[in-house]
């Protein structure tokens, strides 16, 4: 079992070297292929020619791609200062680069925003994992029922519906009309618990649903395909009861590959859920990541990629090291 695990933490540390060298070739290498400044990128076309060419000289524009890369890469584990002359600029470690359009360091502003995407993500997750589950095993146990025609129709609907019509509709509804829910806001769970779960009660329902949606889905066509296993028909030819067949047998071995699927949709989210940010004006990663993209913050954009492939290359970690011990036969491999 140490081998697997130190196996993955070796991949994904390879996984994010990859993900740093992508990043830096788009955001520096292919500005140049395509005949662009990247100097104007970080300060803006309207800055004189002096600004450019101090940005320039700060990034380090001229030297070898290597150099670059290299510098790159000791920002985010060592700190990096941008220096032109006497004028030098410290941006401590982890440094994800430097915003010169509003003078501050990217890694605090995005920091700062963490917490919102953070209490999104999770309450949401709770959400469609219980109700996408739940519904998706009792429609499979009840197939061809009303009650799975029901399930399957509300799980179309949720995975057909966009974040941004569902949101809107929700407001509009449970906001406005009826006054049921105070409208979205975020206050920390550590101030007041309470403001923190009513405030984001209806994004997290809204995001669930569409989530739920799929998880029900693949829940229901994975808990299909277990219960025609020879195993299942053995474990109740040898009189195990409904509940412990389900549970024990059926339910395990039909939720191992949703495992994945919620690695991949948690990584994501906390990378930045932009829209369900930008629909309740939630001031997380993904609404800085859509202001930054608006005032073409090149800092911000990079440093809201890093931090969305390590929360993605982090909770698959996790997700391999689960079916670790879900799957002895997965150490194997």
């Amino acid at each position: 079992m140490l081998t697997y695990l130190i196996r993955r933490a070796v991949n994904a540390v390879l996984t994010l070297l990859v993900v740093t060298l992508v990043t830096f070739g788009i955001f520096f290498m292919v500005p140049k292929i395509t005949g662009s400044d990247p100097a104007l990128l970080y300060i803006g076309k309207t800055a004189d020619a002096a600004s450019v060419e101090g940005i320039r000289t700060k990034l380090g524009l001229a030297d070898p791609v290597i150099v670059q890369y290299g510098k790159f890469l000791k920002g985010l584990v060592a700190g990096r200062d941008y220096a032109n002359g006497n004028d030098v600029t410290h941006c401590p470690a982890p440094c994800m680069g430097y915003s010169f359009k509003t003078d501050q360091e990217v890694f605090p502003l995005l920091m700062g925003d963490l917490p919102v995407t953070l209490s999104l993500a999770l309450g949401a997750a709770v959400l469609w994992v219980l109700i996408g589950v739940s519904t998706g095993v009792i429609s499979a146990l009840r197939r061809g029922s009303l009650l799975d025609r029901a399930v399957m129709t509300g799980a179309l609907a949720g995975v057909s519906l966009p974040i941004y019509f569902t949101g809107l509709l929700a407001l509009s509804i449970f906001v406005y009309w009826l006054g049921w829910l105070p409208n979205a806001d975020y206050t920390s769970f550590f101030v007041n618990p309470l403001s923190w779960a009513s405030g984001l009660i209806l994004p997290w329902v809204t995001l669930a649903f569409l989530f739920a949606a799929t998880y029900a889905r693949l829940t229901r066509a994975n808990m299909l395909e277990t219960l025609g296993e020879d195993y299942i028909r053995t474990a109740r030819a040898k009189g195990l009861g409904e509940r412990t067949v389900i549970g024990k047998h059926a339910l395990r071995s039909g939720l191992t590959p949703l495992v994945t699927v919620f690695g991949l949709d948690l990584g994501a989210l906390l990378g930045g859920a932009v829209l369900t940010e930008a629909v309740f004006n939630l001031r997380g990663l993904g609404y800085q990541a859509l202001t930054a993209i608006r005032g073409n913050d090149l800092p911000v954009i990079i440093g809201v990629t890093l931090i969305a492939a390590f929360f993605i290359v982090f909770i698959n970690l996790i997700v391999d090291v689960l079916y670790g011990f879900i799957d002895p036969r997965v150490r194997l491999g």
